[in-house]
This record gives structure tokens, C-alpha cells and sequence, in this order.
């Protein structure tokens, strides 16, 4: 669970390079709503993308985990705040919003080699468009 701890520490000091460094060099990423991202190269740019238009924060997050550790799961909420339009997407105002969602890891030789994040894009919409 350390391992996800300092990915998420990472993600909220907003230190791409230590998220990185969680991740083994051929890391799947599933987005919600989207493809597979294969590799940290293609994860650093998602990251970029998101930075743009989003700033967010988690809280509350809570980590569980199998008894290897191989598994992990964690469940949050997103504090964010939509800075740029993104592509098909209402148009950025600078809107807040407050989201449940969750991420699933596979962990190896203590790196993450897999990334699923969920979060229920209908509800995100409808906040940003109030």
C-alpha cells in the first residue's frame, strides 16, 4: 500500500516524475472512457493533457489491497476544477466539481503495471454544466 500512497501524494503535490517512478516502464493505463495508454511516455502525456485542463485534488482516499499486494484498490474523491475545454467535452468556465471514483492496480517488483480509473462521466457532466 506504500507504493499507492506515494503515487497518490505524488498526484497531489502534483509531482509528475514521482508518479512516474511508481510505474514500471510498460504500465497499461485504462482511462475511463477511453483507450489503453501503454508505457510511461503515453501515461506522462495524459498526465500533461490532464494538468491543462483540470486541476484536481483527492481526498478521502481510501487503499485496500490483496494479501500479495499484487492487487490494489483504491476509492476517493476528486476536488477539481475545469480549466480548459476538453475535446467533446461542455465548455470549461472554470467550474468546480466534487466526484466519487475509484482506481484498480496490478502491482510487480514494486511497481504499478496497471492503471484503471472509474468515475461516472454523466455525473461530471452535469456538474460542470449547472
Amino acid at each position: 500500500m506504500d507504493l499507492i500512497n506515494r503515487y497518490y501524494a505524488a498526484f497531489n503535490a502534483g509531482d509528475l516524475e514521482a508518479m512516474l517512478d511508481c510505474l514500471s516502464e510498460d504500465v497499461a493505463h485504462h482511462v475511463n472512457e477511453g483507450q489503453v495508454r501503454m508505457g510511461k511516455a503515453a501515461f506522462a502525456d495524459f498526465c500533461a493533457h490532464m494538468n491543462r485542463c483540470y486541476k484536481e485534488h483527492l481526498t478521502d482516499i481510501v487503499v485496500m489491497q490483496n494479501e500479495a499486494g499484487s492487487r490494489v484498490a483504491a476509492e476517493f474523491i476528486v476536488n477539481g476544477t475545469y480549466l480548459a475545454t476538453d475535446a467533446g467535452l461542455p465548455e470549461a468556465r472554470g467550474q468546480t466539481y466534487v466526484l466519487p471514483a475509484g482506481s484498480f492496480f496490478s502491482v510487480e517488483d514494486g511497481k504499478i503495471t496497471r492503471v484503471v480509473t472509474y468515475y461516472n462521466l454523466a455525473d461530471w457532466i452535469a456538474q460542470v454544466s449547472a
